[in-house]
């Protein structure tokens, strides 16, 4: 087998284990194939779109402006090029630009995933929070399954103290995901910041709930702790039964903490307890 065969079966293996290996694919196009490109055959505009890819990732804009150019001689309507060319816009900083072809994909296309998720991208680092949620909530009418956009609507939400909302979001990723103590914990600590007791009070059922899920979390530990103690405070809490009863949680939630802390396992706790602080 031919060296040039070589790279062209190494390009097909790394498109289909997804592997983006970017600095060895334009090297491979520099030396081997750009200077046999019309001998790419039917992969050649596939190539080229790994290869602009690459060069875009290793920051070789000349590369990548070529191979769109070879793109749009074959395919002058298509969206895919399109969100090449917005790429290189971005790459170039030129972000006015990279909105105006975005927008015009979605215009055709309003089913095109990758076009709303880059403008998503690009409004969340210009800190455009807003745009970004409206991008986001759009994006949602289409793909409500898309569990990694509701966290993240959840966290842009946050970031505006819009809590209300971010519990939403977090409620339809424990539909999605119902086992997973993280989500649960986060659903909790929303509801903790909200304030109010019936939001207090709700945030401890959801501490209990990621704690039966996954009995070393911590953070639902200390979770109840603290949403025990401001309820104990509150004024509201005027029954002796309900004062007992949370002196009671917190005499156990204490006991809890101290013997995590205690036992020889108690280095991993900590592990599993920072690493329970991530969603």
């Amino acid at each position: 087998m031919t060296d040039f065969k070589k790279d062209l079966e190494k390009l097909k293996q790394y498109r289909e284990n997804n592997d983006r290996n970017s600095r060895e694919v334009v090297q491979i196009w520099i030396k081997s194939l750009q200077p046999h490109k019309d001998k790419l055959g039917k992969e050649k505009h596939v190539i080229l779109e790994q290869v602009c890819i690459a060069a875009l990732d290793t920051f070789n804009l000349n590369i990548a402006e070529s191979c769109i150019k070879e793109l749009y001689v074959e395919f002058p309507n298509s969206c895919r090029v399109q969100i090449l060319e917005s790429m290189l816009n971005e790459a170039n900083d030129n972000h006015s630009n990279a909105l105006i072809i975005l927008n015009n994909v979605i215009k055709q296309d309003p089913t095109n995933s990758s076009a709303r998720k880059r403008k998503i991208a690009i409004c969340k680092a210009f800190v455009k929070n807003s745009d970004a949620i409206k991008e986001l909530t759009d994006y949602l009418k289409v793909y409500m399954a898309d569990i990694e956009a509701w966290q993240e609507l959840s966290e842009l939400y946050i970031s505006e103290f819009d809590y209300g909302k971010a519990a939403f979001c977090v409620e339809e990723l424990i539909l999605h995901n119902p086992h997973n103590h993280l989500l649960h914990q986060r659903y909790a600590d929303i509801k903790y910041s909200q304030g109010g007791l019936e939001n207090i009070e709700i945030a401890r059922t959801y501490y209990y709930q990621s704690l039966k899920l996954n009995p070393r979390n911590m953070r639902a530990l200390y979770g109840i702790y603290l949403t025990t103690s401001a309820m104990l405070n509150t004024q509201k809490l005027v029954s002796g039964k309900k004062k007992d009863s949370a002196q009671k949680i917190l005499e156990w939630v204490l006991k809890e903490i101290k013997q995590k802390y205690s036992e020889k396992s108690a280095i991993e706790d900590i592990k599993q307890s920072l690493a329970a602080l991530e969603i």
